[in-house]
């Protein structure tokens, strides 16, 4: 899977993307994954976020919801 091609194709429709590794939550052996969308496309109470352990299971839990909303990006 081809995280920078998601990120980008999600951008190209308005959609603001934000990975991030928590150097905290990763000594403590905590998910130390966020994946984040948002922006302007989603509605204001809408917000597509979850904390993993990696990124493949952030993008296995937000991706569906995405696709849900309407959203298109590569597989």
């Amino acid at each position: 899977m081809d995280v920078v091609a998601i990120m980008e194709a999600l951008a190209e429709q308005g959609v603001t993307v934000l990975f991030k590794a928590d150097a905290e939550r990763m000594a403590e052996r905590r998910n130390p994954w966020t994946f984040v969308a948002s922006g302007a496309p989603l509605r204001e109470d809408v917000l597509v976020r979850t904390d993993a352990a990696s990124v493949e299971q952030c993008l296995a839990a937000c991706l569906p919801r995405l696709r849900e909303l309407g959203f298109s990006f590569p597989e």
